[in-house]
């Protein structure tokens, strides 16, 4: 019997381009426990890869602004989307820009954050957020505008809440500042070879493994471990 699974995206079921591995689907479609996707992405991209997973929807998007398990027909907002909104608002008004072009599919479906792209200056990002009692996290693929309250571990506790399970039952795998908490919050955690150094901190394991092949490196190890 494996635990459940905490899965991030980016930098952990990925190649070092960015695009998903096709080598993860089979055995996440196989793990016989629930997943749940747990990203920094913007809550549409986590439910449609369970939808191409064929996968139940379990997912923590928006780094735990918005929560959705399928199994519960239960949304959980966590944050607060105004103050993102005004961090937007003041820091374009201060002659900045998001950095995603005019159409910004990075935060057009985005309901409880903000992300503005890397190369766009950090220090009046977060002089602007801390203005508005917000923080910013630097994700190594952008920087995240959130409530300081709300983490991955805050979604993954909903999560398993509408489970039924214990989040310390989970196992979970990331690769960034983003996901520190949320190792730090499970039973089992692995940080991928590629991980930052807060993730690798917060992690019980780091993988030999980079990216998806570290994730696949943490599914071989906790199946080796409930085998004995």
């Amino acid at each position: 019997m494996v635990p459940p699974l905490a899965a991030d995206i980016d930098g952990t079921l990925t190649r070092p381009d960015g695009s998903l591995d096709p080598r993860v689907f089979d055995p996440i479609r196989a793990w016989d426990a629930p997943v749940v996707i747990a990203t920094g992405k913007s809550f549409p991209y986590p439910v449609g890869l369970c939808d191409f997973l064929g996968i139940p929807t379990a997912v923590v998007a928006e780094n735990g602004g918005v929560v959705f398990v399928e199994a519960a027909d239960e949304v959980v907002y966590n944050g607060d989307p105004e103050a993102a909104a005004a961090v937007a608002s003041d820091y374009r008004a201060a002659g900045h820009a998001l950095g995603w072009g005019s159409f910004d599919a990075v935060n057009r479906w985005r309901e409880t954050e903000l992300a503005v792209a890397r190369d766009q200056p950090l220090a009046p990002l977060e002089a602007i957020a801390d203005a508005h009692g917000q923080v910013v996290v630097d994700t190594g693929y952008a920087y995240h505008v959130k409530s300081p309250d709300v983490d991955k571990a805050t979604g993954l506790r909903d999560a398993a809440r509408l489970l039924g399970v214990d989040v310390a039952e989970f196992a979970a795998v990331g690769d960034s500042e983003n996901d520190a908490e949320l190792l730090g919050a499970v039973g089992r955690s692995f940080a991928v070879e590629n991980a930052d150094k807060a993730a690798t901190r917060a992690a019980g394991t780091v993988t030999d493994g980079r990216f998806a092949d570290g994730f696949l490196e943490a599914l071989e190890r906790i199946e080796r471990a409930e085998r004995g």
